[in-house]
């Protein structure tokens, strides 16, 4: 076996193949760019060798720069986790040029299914079911324009070498077509290092089915059953889960002997991944294969119990599967949550900053429940605006499936973040959501559930009613204590009120207060008791117990003039107030945030790529104002209303913060 291994990649994913090595009792090289010196990949590596700058073009995808780290530690073969360098033929031909293994398909099938236009070609030709479009390449944007009417809108424009949303638009008319190209070819060559496009019909309403692969050099290639990946924001995965809960076994035999087939004809060893589109009749469609370790793969791991990554270094070395197609059992329901550095409230554009409070939920294996948290980032680390948004990957087993969505909520409530904005409370609502529950979802799911954006969960009035239970709860310990606190200072003690109203939103909740045992009686004004059990203790960020039975966490913080608490994707603050205090609270003005129609915000720390318009130009409700580039994405602001133009900021090449100016209008 080999003895040690470069890891060419950062993130949770040069930590996730870190461990794998560490069990196998091989070695590991971390490489790290200026941005990433004391990253967490960095720490847990035997050995670590800077490679330049911190934007990707200029450390992470230099093949060179890689190949000298390899060089200059003696390692005996490269895994290239996803992104990157993980699907670039020039790299592996480097590889193998200097007797280094690489952890991943032959250099031809990297080529030949690694690029998109390419392998829809060699699947028509094997007789695969193909999206109609234009396999071609693409010369300017009047070009895509023309092929996107003969096509027929809606179309995806794609870069050939994408992956992971990058370079990817979808386009209903010929001004999105002319702007999605633009945008997409941008963020192919920043991210790719190919600008190569193409264009396929948009089918709507699909499913986003994919089949996990595993091939070695000795002839065996498996299917490891498929991952639903339907919960996508901008064709980016957010939730993942295996198996589907949409197809049947026969479906799942079907698309698996044919993803095999496909892997097989092109000569693929390694793991890999054949990604179709299902439409509600169980048609499916090829989409692409995606010839390296996917993002996605911990819920294959946990319904199956193969490290795949293991596997893969394995194959690398020249062994044969330890098993064959029946060997392999589907057990139980997975879910992945991709928890992003990303505003929900602020329509999911990228945030950075320092982690101020990262604490995960702790990972448990047993028979009937399992938590995994594959991540790369650590309380006190930086999220930086020159990669990918992601934080971690939490997952969760059960035997049903109802359980694994039920373990991800409480996993997810248990997930204390602090710092940066993050889409936590969004992951939260999907999984709370009915349709989702249902195994009713496409890829529209979260278009058509939140079409004007995430602005938060408005809990049901039983949900409000324990979360006033859990303040009033927090109310009578921070009382008692200051009562305790007060009665050895001045020899007497304080009385500590029982009768209260809670504020909860803006719902209001008179409510009597009862020491127990176990904790508190809530009364709530002649409507019923709930009673709080918990151990909760004043400095507590997560509030741990039961309400009436119901087990909740809530994250609880104190803020002035009262509790801010969270839970299921709800952000509520909730003020306890004496009856006169709530009286008088009533009559106060509310405060009104400060008018800013008149001005282009920036709404994420990012980079100015192009400004479109000039001072003095009469601007159209829609029209492109410029274009915002963060976490290798593209962003282009548009004007809301009719306005003219009469002062601009900032221009093409400036870092600006969040809420920085960039124009002003009339």
């Amino acid at each position: 076996m080999f003895k040690k291994i470069l890891i060419a990649n950062r993130g949770e994913i040069a930590c996730r193949v870190i461990k794998t090595a560490r069990k196998m009792g091989i070695q590991t090289v971390a490489i790290y760019s200026d941005a990433d010196r004391n990253a967490l990949h960095v720490k847990m590596a035997d050995e670590a060798v800077h490679i330049g700058p911190a934007p990707a073009n200029q450390s992470y995808i230099v093949i060179e720069k890689v190949m000298q780290a390899v060089r200059q530690t003696g390692a005996e073969a490269v895994h290239p986790g996803y992104g990157f360098l993980s699907e670039n033929r020039l790299f592996a031909e480097a590889l193998a040029k200097e007797g280094v293994a690489f952890i991943g398909p032959p250099a031809g099938a990297i080529e030949a299914m690694g690029d998109k236009i390419t392998s829809k070609k060699l699947a028509q030709e094997a007789g695969v079911s193909t999206v109609p479009g234009y396999m071609g390449l693409i010369e300017d944007a009047e070009d895509a324009v023309k092929i996107s009417n003969q096509v027929g809108y809606p179309v995806m424009i794609k870069a050939s070498a994408g992956g992971g949303g990058k370079g990817m638009r979808i386009a209903w008319n010929d001004t999105e077509a002319r702007e999605g190209f633009d945008s997409s070819k941008n963020e192919a060559a920043a991210s790719f290092g190919d600008d190569r496009i193409f264009i396929e019909k948009f089918v709507t309403q699909p499913r986003h089915i994919e089949i996990q692969v595993l091939a070695d050099s000795h002839g065996n290639t498996l299917y490891l059953h498929e991952r639903e990946c339907s919960i996508q924001r901008r064709n980016q995965k957010v939730i993942e889960e295996a198996p589907s809960p949409f197809l049947d076994p026969e479906t799942r035999r079907a698309m698996g002997e044919q993803a095999c087939a496909l892997a097989a004809a092109v000569g693929y060893t390694s793991a890999g991944t054949v990604e179709f589109i299902v439409d509600g009749a169980r048609n499916f469609y090829f989409l692409e294969m995606n010839t390296r370790l996917q993002v996605e793969h911990p819920v294959t791991e946990l319904i199956t119990g193969i490290d795949l990554v293991e596997q893969m270094i394995r194959v690398a070395y020249g062994e044969a599967l330890p098993f064959k197609q029946d060997d392999i059992q589907l057990n139980g329901w997975a879910m992945e949550s991709r928890l992003y550095a990303e505003d929900p409230y602020r329509g999911f554009l990228p945030s950075i900053g320092r982690l101020s409070r990262y604490r995960p939920p702790a990972e448990v294996a047993t028979p009937t429940h399992a938590v995994r948290n594959d991540t790369g980032v650590f309380e006190g680390g930086e999220i930086s605006m020159f990669y990918d948004p992601m934080i971690a990957k939490l997952c969760t087993w059960a035997p049903t499936r109802a359980q694994a969505i039920e373990g991800m909520r409480n996993a997810l409530d248990g997930f204390e973040l602090e710092g940066i904005g993050h889409n936590l409370p969004f992951l939260a609502a999907v999984m709370d959501h009915e349709k989702f529950a249902s195994g009713n979802i496409t890829t529209a799911f979260i278009a058509e559930e939140y079409p004007d954006g995430f602005e938060g969960v408005s809990p049901d009035q039983p949900t409000l009613r324990r979360l006033a239970a859990v303040a009033a709860h927090v109310k009578m310990l921070k009382e008692a204590r200051a009562a305790q606190i007060s009665g050895a200072m001045a020899n007497h003690k304080r009385r500590v009120e029982t009768d209260w109203v809670v504020t909860v939103g803006k719902q209001n909740f008179p409510v009597h207060i009862v020491e127990t045992p176990q904790g508190t009686d809530v009364s709530f004004d002649g409507n019923g008791t709930l009673s709080v059990a918990s151990d909760w203790t004043l400095g507590d960020s997560l509030f741990t117990g039961t309400v009436d039975g119901t087990p909740m966490i809530v994250k609880t913080e104190f803020v002035r003039g009262g509790a801010r608490l969270r839970y299921r994707g709800a952000d509520l603050k909730a003020v306890v107030r004496t009856p006169r205090q709530a009286e008088l609270a009533a009559l106060m003005p509310e405060k009104l945030p400060a008018d800013t129609s008149k001005l282009l915000l920036c709404p994420m720390p990012g980079l100015i790529v192009k400004v479109m318009v000039a001072e003095g130009d009469e601007v159209q409700e829609g029209q492109s104002l410029c274009t915002v580039e963060a976490m290798k994405m593209e962003n282009i602001l548009r004007a809301e209303k009719k306005c003219i133009v009469t002062k601009i900021n900032a221009a093409p090449g400036d870092s600006l913060k969040v809420d920085d100016v960039i124009m002003e209008f009339e």
